[in-house]
């Protein structure tokens, strides 16, 4: 799709998709700066790897990379772009995280500079080059088009240094605006500055007893020595604290948009603050809302609750876990293992409907922003959720089972002809095996569900082998609407076009059969197992050999 397409330049400017609505927003700050329309635009997204890399930080990549592309196509690509990934590796360690070996190795590099605290895992130089190879190696499995920064080397190399003296400058206007939102125990400690101690190599939080703009220079008493140190605040001997780290970055790199979580709104509104304290312009952006885990709790590098990105992509495609990410950024979603086959078939769909949509409705398409303007062709002709039920009928432990039944539905497939579909029959296998063999809760059929079952069998066996999941499925409502339980839902419900079944036999299906509470259409799923081998399952259950 080529932006200077007419067709294609009047559906971009009616497209409604939020990254373009971003988008739209960064151009309008850009107009209102002095050389904003000729400058390289900077989108940044931040890091602090004090603990493993979550989930929540891919997706902070993710969608700033899908309104850096949606930036691109509203100016035809005539204004350059760059996407810097930067993480705060020259922070203290404050705290342990618990989901790493070694507690002891750590408790004893408390207060150091992250990239000076060893790596439990032994593998590099330190924690921080431990967590960052492991974020750069995630984004680069996604094919994210950025630049990776260390806080460490941009304090160290000088990058940092002219705006840190800018801060020295403007240090009482920083003070003013940081001090009141403190509590009196640490406003009497504070200072947007953290000298790296040259003795303990701590970054400390200590409070500035003499400052000299000219010199460039700070006086602060060693808590360990009790000794008067003088510093520079250049070089890397100090480190700011985090909302004026955040200025200082702003308008060191000149960043022109970055979003962060919607707890962070107090920071992002202070920051700003201090951003024009130092004669830089905050940058746009809007706040997200948070990843919780399965209780609802705010997921967090040091608790390692939540979703991993390894553990998601583990039993779905990077794909599912994009989508996850576009949809509903302003809203609260909880991010565990029970979301992923929804995010699969969700993600089928869209692809599949991609094709036969205008070039409006495919802006709006959430494919169209995860493969950036070009989505590959998806055809597969079994949900996610149904290849999870197959697995559940025929305990496969092994995809090529389900290929044998996947061949009886669609003819002419492959592993080979359909690659997408092979990869989704693998993590069907791994998700049923981890996540729904072990929940699995079959209950006997009662009496009237005997009866219903049986009959069921037996409209089975009376219908044509090669019969399509409609004609399946308008059997299984036949039956349902014979059972006598169900007739005052039947009568309520029904309608010339669409006959009334309650959904309570539906569920007995599932869960007498399949030992869950719901699944897909029950149609598809007999075509694909076969009639014979539905049949010989409903026997089983009815045997109670389904509940051993």
């Amino acid at each position: 799709m080529s932006a200077s397409s007419p067709d294609l330049s009047s559906a971009l400017a009616n497209a409604r998709a939020w990254p373009f609505e971003e988008a739209r927003r960064l151009i309008a700050r850009l107009d209102k700066i002095k050389g904003g329309a000729e400058k390289t635009v900077i989108f940044e997204t931040g890091y602090g790897p004090s603990g493993l890399p979550h989930i929540g930080t891919f997706g902070e990549v993710a969608r700033t990379s899908m309104v850096r592309h949606a930036f691109e196509m509203l100016t035809e690509g005539k204004r350059p772009t760059r996407l810097i990934c930067f993480s705060d590796d020259m922070d203290g360690l404050r705290k342990v995280p618990t989901n790493v070996p070694n507690q002891e190795l750590l408790h004893s590099a408390l207060e150091r500079p992250l990239t000076r605290v060893p790596d439990p895992f032994g593998k590099f130089e330190s924690f921080a080059h431990h967590n960052n190879a492991m974020l750069r190696a995630f984004l680069d499995q996604f094919g994210f088009s950025y630049e990776f920064m260390s806080a460490t080397d941009a304090y160290t190399s000088g990058r940092f240094d002219e705006t840190l003296l800018r801060m020295l400058e403007v240090y009482d206007k920083v003070m003013d605006i940081i001090l009141p939102t403190l509590g009196p125990e640490r406003r009497a400690t504070y200072s947007p500055f953290l000298p790296v101690s040259p003795t303990s190599g701590k970054v400390l939080q200590v409070p500035m007893i003499e400052r000299d703009p000219k010199k460039g220079t700070i006086v602060y008493i060693d808590p360990e020595s009790g000794e008067k140190i003088e510093t520079t605040v250049t070089g890397g001997a100090v480190k700011c604290q985090w909302k004026a780290d955040w200025a200082l970055r702003w308008t060191a790199l000149g960043v022109d948009y970055e979003m962060a979580g919607k707890d962070l709104i107090e920071s992002v509104q202070l920051s700003s603050r201090i951003c024009k304290a130092l004669g830089g312009t905050p940058p746009e952006g809007f706040n997200y809302e948070l990843f919780l885990d399965d209780r609802g709790e705010k997921i967090s590098k040091s608790k390692g609750n939540g979703l991993t990105i390894d553990e998601w992509l583990s039993y779905a495609s990077p794909e599912s876990l994009s989508l996850f990410m576009y949809q509903k950024p302003k809203s609260a979603k909880r991010l565990y293992f029970d979301v992923i086959p929804r995010a699969v078939d969700e993600y089928l769909q869209l692809l599949a409907a991609y094709p036969r949509q205008d070039d409006k409705a495919r802006l709006d398409n959430a494919v169209w922003h995860i493969h950036t303007g070009t989505p590959p062709t998806g055809d597969v002709p079994l949900t996610f959720a149904l290849l999870l039920n197959l697995v559940a009928a025929s305990n496969a432990d092994d995809k090529a089972v389900l290929w044998g039944f996947i061949r009886r539905h669609v003819e002419g497939v492959s592993p080979e002809t359909h690659p997408l579909l092979d990869q989704l029959a693998g993590y069907a296998v791994r998700y049923y095996t981890d996540f729904v063999k072990p929940q699995k809760k079959y209950r006997p059929a009662d009496e009237v569900e005997v009866e219903a079952l049986r009959a069921l069998s037996e409209a089975l066996a009376n219908t044509d082998p090669s019969a399509s999941a409609e004609d399946l499925q308008a059997v299984i409502y036949d039956v349902g609407r014979t059972i006598p339980r169900y007739q005052d839902f039947n009568a309520k419900n029904a309608t010339p076009e669409r006959p009334g079944v309650s959904n309570a036999w539906f569920g007995a299906i599932y869960q007498v059969l399949l030992g869950e509470e719901k699944g897909p259409r029950f149609g598809s799923f007999a075509q694909v197992y076969g009639i014979s081998e539905t049949r010989a399952l409903i026997d089983r259950a009815l045997k109670g050999e389904l509940l051993a």
